[in-house]
């Protein structure tokens, strides 16, 4: 089976890289849990290392970790990183959502 196309932006790949070195962390881990405003939402954590039956991905040195469980719900997504007036924020852009909140942090399928 073809793991799913996920992309890391240059950008997020640079927020990436500056938090872990900062934090002394190894992968940044992006899940999909239920719950939210719209059914799923999605959480950032770090880890020391990526788990055996993990999905890496890597660009410019910038790893994050996408466990079995979330990588469905990842398919196909960009992973982008934005610096702006409301603030700086990872944004998550999900071709399969039908609907999202207004943060951008819950969604559903």
């Amino acid at each position: 089976m073809t793991a799913p196309q996920i992309e890391l932006t240059e950008r997020a790949a640079r927020r990436i890289n500056a938090i872990l070195e900062s934090e002394k962390a190894g992968v940044m881990r992006i899940s999909v849990e239920g719950g939210g405003c719209s059914g799923f939402s999605y959480k950032f954590d770090l880890d020391a290392a990526a788990a055996d039956d993990d999905t890496v991905l890597e660009r410019d040195g910038a790893k994050v970790a996408i466990d079995s469980a979330s990588l469905p719900f990842l398919a196909d997504c960009t992973i982008d990183f934005a610096d702006d007036l409301i603030g700086a924020t990872f944004k998550i852009e999900n071709p399969h959502a039908t609907a999202a909140c207004g943060c951008g942090v819950s969604f559903s399928i």
